[in-house]
């Protein structure tokens, strides 16, 4: 087939320039008379580079919402001053923001471009109308956040991800109007239809070629091309497509994410007149009620988990490595799934996924027409506000929802659209008379309220969210996360969804399956227990689980001082929690190991969280060894000697434990098969804090210009950890590069994260440095009173 190949094509001058538009910007916290307006002096503004929340960097206080972390929001305007060449006369500029948080209004030279309430979906404007050409340019974003306790969770404020610029010619390819569909999957390949939707403002019909082009990512091998040609009208759109045979194509899969490269050519006469490149993968998706999911025709099991979008210190502006440690990380947990909860994420997040292997449910809102509480004083206590997206989603839900679908289609990694999370939360805000009734066991805020909001509207809104998702992919089904499944079988509202969550309602999987045999079912939020995770391992029709959280988040805090939830297998620095090792060994298809301890207590049942990887206790205490293992059995070791039995794995607790009295030195677990050793892990009494270690992931890509993540960890003489360490660290840093932060990660310091001094929490920190210039070296030391320092060089 590639022997058909087009004649030569004659490149044009200039066709779709993208630039990274986030360098420059200067910033005000707080509301501008005239703030758009161009002349205005602000050389009292801060500058500031983009991503940028500006929240995360003002003291928390316990006047502050708890839902947000006791983090302030307010009102901000951002500017930027840019030259627009006079050769982009006569063709069409815009401005593409991936999210602004939120109540956002651009301006361009003065005029007002249009506002989007909606923080988290990606939006752009057409600036052509209003450019000066040959002269400088001013963009204004005011940004709206008073309401700052919108959101049952830490959000941002500001212009919290990347900003592009992009010129094009008056003909063109549509923003978010090329899409795939991979129709088979074989040894010999794929079959892909590629569509694209083609824009024509100008004032004259064209003839047009719009080609599209496969290519292997690693080798650049061009694998398909096929073409088809059209007239399109002036101030018309037109979609065209292909068929494509993409020989030698492998698919992509979580054990193998194999990504291609999709190219689409705009000609105009022969002449390229637009290009546009997208990664692309090739798979098949299969949902059935009785055996659950099948990803190219092979049944599993997601090991999902829930994540929010910000990342401690950093808040909601999150470089691209920070989520990629993250997301590594988690997929060592044997974490295959993501649930973007609960609004669509950073570009970045979704990419990743691609590369990493990682399934995504993607999702839209936390609430419909009308708002949840929002808790201030504390974790359900108090008076709650009411706040947030409802007064916006009669006008803009449907816009919103599409506009995410329309972004992010592309991705192999997603397999659902989520139409809502816990929008059915029985009497928060929508009520049903079966609340009465005994037998729905979920009276929350209390029986039957007649006042609050008709249960029955979300039968009807799901109905209409739905066809929004039908109407921009019928590739994937469309899902909601269900809070009050029993109340919500009186509206519909399941059965307007091609696949139902449920949240954390195992104990319905089984009876709702005989009552609706024809409901595809998974959990969409889950508990940490065993039992939850078995409600899935042990049914072949319910497909996987997604636990609430994979880290921990800023926001949802508890009583003061809480920065956040500690619902995560990371926690806010990203390192792995006990939990974490607890679901590794439940997940992972490799035989592993893990050693924690605790001070046996009666009564303390969760042995996942509280089983910390330590070994320093008083002589004679009683201490119980947990142990983590898919292995059949384990035995322990300390100072080189067997100690207790050999114990058989616990499928009702997943743990195996011995209760010993404490002895100083070297405690080692080791997990057996067939009475053979094949895992092990080790913890050591450690002495006194002495020196500090400073290491950087090198597994990450790009480069320091991207972003450093340095690991700093205190020991002691014979650099054993000392787990129990806490002592403050001063970060140096010399040379062309800035620290962004130090992550602690201990939920219940509320102190000071703007400086270069942080404490260490159960004996390490994590430092985000970036670099400011290409080349040059960096050289970042840390140090803390009476412990020996640790200068690490970055870059040479």
């Amino acid at each position: 087939m590639l022997a058909m190949l087009l004649p030569l094509i004659m490149i044009a001058q200039t066709v779709r320039q993208s630039q990274l538009f986030d360098n420059d910007w200067k910033f005000y916290k707080g509301d501008v008379e005239n703030g758009e307006k161009n002349g205005l002096d602000v050389s009292k503004w801060m500058p500031v580079e983009l991503p940028h929340d500006w929240a995360v960097k003002e003291p928390m206080s316990p006047s502050n919402a708890s839902a947000a972390g006791y983090l302030p929001g307010g009102i901000g305007w951002y500017r930027k001053s840019f030259f627009m060449d006079a050769d982009k006369k006569g063709k069409e500029t815009n401005i593409y923001f991936e999210g602004v948080t939120n109540n956002s209004e651009v301006f361009i030279n003065g005029h007002s471009l249009g506002k989007r309430p909606n923080g988290f979906v990606s939006f752009f404007y057409d600036l052509t109308p209003h450019l000066k050409y040959g002269d400088t340019n001013v963009i204004a974003v005011r940004v709206d956040h008073s309401k700052y306790n919108d959101a049952r969770w830490y959000t941002g404020s500001g212009i919290c991800r990347n900003v592009y610029l992009n010129t094009v010619n008056p003909l063109h390819l549509q923003q978010w109007g090329t899409n795939y569909y991979t129709s088979s999957i074989d040894k010999k390949g794929a079959v892909v239809l590629v569509g694209s939707i083609v824009q024509n403002t100008s004032s004259a019909d064209a003839k047009i070629t719009v080609l599209q082009e496969v290519f292997d990512k690693k080798t650049n091998q061009l694998l398909a091309r096929g073409k088809q040609s059209a007239t399109i009208k002036a101030g018309n759109n037109l979609e065209l497509n292909v068929r494509l045979n993409v020989y030698g194509a492998q698919a992509w899969s979580v054990e193998s994410p194999n990504l291609y490269k999709l190219k689409t050519s705009l000609l105009q006469d022969k002449n390229l007149v637009d290009d546009e490149t997208a990664n692309i993968g090739f798979r098949t998706l299969l949902f059935d009620a009785n055996s659950g999911f099948a990803l190219n025709g092979t049944s599993m099991k997601l090991k999902g988990v829930c994540i929010h979008h910000d990342a401690g210190v950093l808040g909601a502006a999150v470089p691209r490595q920070v989520w990629e440690r993250r997301l590594k990380t988690l997929k060592t947990l044997g974490c295959n799934a993501i649930r973007m909860s609960h609004n669509p994420q950073d570009p970045d997040v979704y990419d990743l996924c691609d590369e990493l292997g990682l399934l995504v449910m993607d999702e839209a809102f936390d609430e419909w027409k009308y708002p949840k509480k929002k808790w201030i004083e504390g974790w359900n206590v108090g008076t709650p506000g009411f706040d947030g997206y409802a007064p916006n989603f009669e006008q803009w839900g449907e816009k919103d929802l599409a506009d995410m679908i329309l972004r992010d289609r592309r991705h192999p990694s997603i397999i659902m659209w989520s139409i809502g999370n816990e929008v059915d939360y029985p009497n928060d805000p929508y009520s049903h008379p079966v609340m009465d009734s005994a037998k729905i066991g979920q009276q929350v805020f209390g029986r039957y309220l007649p006042n609050n909001p008709d249960a029955m509207e979300l039968g009807v809104i799901s109905r209409k969210l739905v066809q929004v998702v039908k109407a921009n992919d019928t590739t994937r089904p469309s899902t909601a996360a269900l809070a009050g499944v029993v109340m919500s079988n009186y509206t519909g509202y399941p059965d307007a969804v091609d696949v139902a969550g449920y949240n954390y309602t195992e104990n319905r999987y089984e009876m709702d399956h005989k009552t609706y045999p024809r409901r595809i079912l998974y959990g969409s939020e889950n508990r940490h227990d065993m039992a939850s995770w078995k409600a899935v391992r042990d049914s072949k029709n319910i497909f996987g689980q997604f636990l609430w959280t994979g880290i921990d988040y800023l926001g949802e805090s508890g009583r003061w001082p809480a920065r956040g939830s500690q619902s995560g297998l990371l926690n806010l620095g990203g390192f792995v929690k006990p939990n974490g090792y607890f679901r590794r060994a439940l997940w992972a298809d490799t035989p592993v190991v893990y050693i924690g301890t605790f001070q046996a207590k009666p009564n303390r049942r969760n042995m996942a969280n509280y089983a910390p990887a330590i070994w320093n206790y008083n002589d004679g205490d009683t201490i119980r060894v947990v142990c983590y293992t898919n292995c059949p059995q384990a035995k322990l070791r300390l100072n080189g000697n067997d100690i207790g039995t050999v114990k058989n794995y616990d499928d009702a607790t997943g743990i195996i434990f011995w209760d010993i009295p404490y002895t100083p030195g070297k405690l080692e677990v080791v997990a057996l098969k067939d009475n053979q050793p094949v895992a092990n892990d080790v913890i050591q009494t450690s002495g006194r804090p002495y020196k500090l270690i400073a290491t950087i992931d090198k597994t990450l890509s790009g480069t320091l210009n991207d972003l450093a993540q340095v690991i700093v960890s205190v020991v002691d003489e014979n650099n054993i950890p000392v787990v129990l360490a806490d002592n403050n660290i001063t970060c140096a840093v010399e040379g062309p590069a800035k620290l962004l932060g130090l992550e602690g990660s201990d939920n219940s310091n509320t102190g000071n994260y703007t400086d270069n001094v942080q404490r260490v929490y159960q004996g390490k920190l994590l430092a985000y440095i970036q670099s400011s210039k290409p080349n040059g070296t960096v050289s970042v030391t840390f140090s803390s009173p009476l412990l020996q320092s640790a200068t690490i060089e970055l870059r040479k």
